[in-house]
């Protein structure tokens, strides 16, 4: 393990705004996010699988009057964002250290108002596909979770991954579903609040279309 990721672990084991094993709050958030994370009753929005926190981060910054939480398995990167919102000077962003398929650990039903799954892995082989972030077993948690009428946004510049998404989230009960697959050529170019990951700003720069969609939790 190189010098730089021991820093940023040690980083992640006194930053307030990291959730991970090891700490008390690990296994007494479900439920308690408001309370005892974000000292607020704002509503409460999950990136998934997100890196650097780069989204999540950029997100808390534009809508102050939510909570934002950034989901992602691997510590020295959640400690880039970690130490970014606290450079920023912001209250209503954390982290939790954890595999996206134990959400339902850290969460009560309907305790998120949105979830945004940014740039995901595709996932592109057959073998794979339970893995996508889309997939039905992830779409299940995602129903629980939510808020009824609860949102999910998806950007990703994978053409395949995006038209499986667009059959998948219908199929299992997500509804409203609106999208496009030029972002930043269409009306809906606005509600992703013009944040752009690095990665994203790379891919735009080359020529790849950016896929958006969004939908909502149905009722079953």
């Amino acid at each position: 393990m190189t010098r730089r990721k021991l820093q940023r672990f040690l980083q992640n084991s006194i930053a307030t705004n990291v959730i991970e094993n090891g700490k008390p709050a690990y296994s007494t958030i479900k439920g308690n996010w408001k309370r005892d994370q974000f000292k607020n009753d704002n509503p409460i929005v999950l990136e998934l699988a997100c890196g650097k926190g780069e989204y999540t981060v950029g997100l808390a910054e534009k809508t102050p009057d939510r909570n934002f939480i950034g989901v992602d398995i691997k510590g020295d990167r959640i400690a880039r964002g970690s130490q970014l919102a606290f450079q920023k000077g912001l209250n209503n962003v954390a982290f939790l250290r954890t595999d996206i398929q134990y959400l339902r650990e850290f969460f009560e039903p309907g305790e998120v108002s949105e979830i945004w799954i940014t740039f995901p892995d595709p996932q592109p082989r057959d073998k794979q596909e339970k893995h996508r972030l889309t997939h039905r077993r992830f779409l299940d948690i995602y129903t629980e979770l939510l808020q009824p009428g609860g949102i999910l946004h998806l950007k990703t510049d994978n053409a395949p991954f995006f038209e499986y998404s667009l059959e998948t989230l219908p199929a299992n009960g997500f509804t409203d579903l609106i999208s496009t697959r030029d972002l930043y050529n269409s009306p809906m170019n606005n509600w992703h609040h013009g944040i752009k990951t690095k990665y994203e700003a790379m891919f735009f720069e080359k020529g790849f279309s950016i896929n958006y969609l969004q939908c909502r939790r149905g009722n079953r």
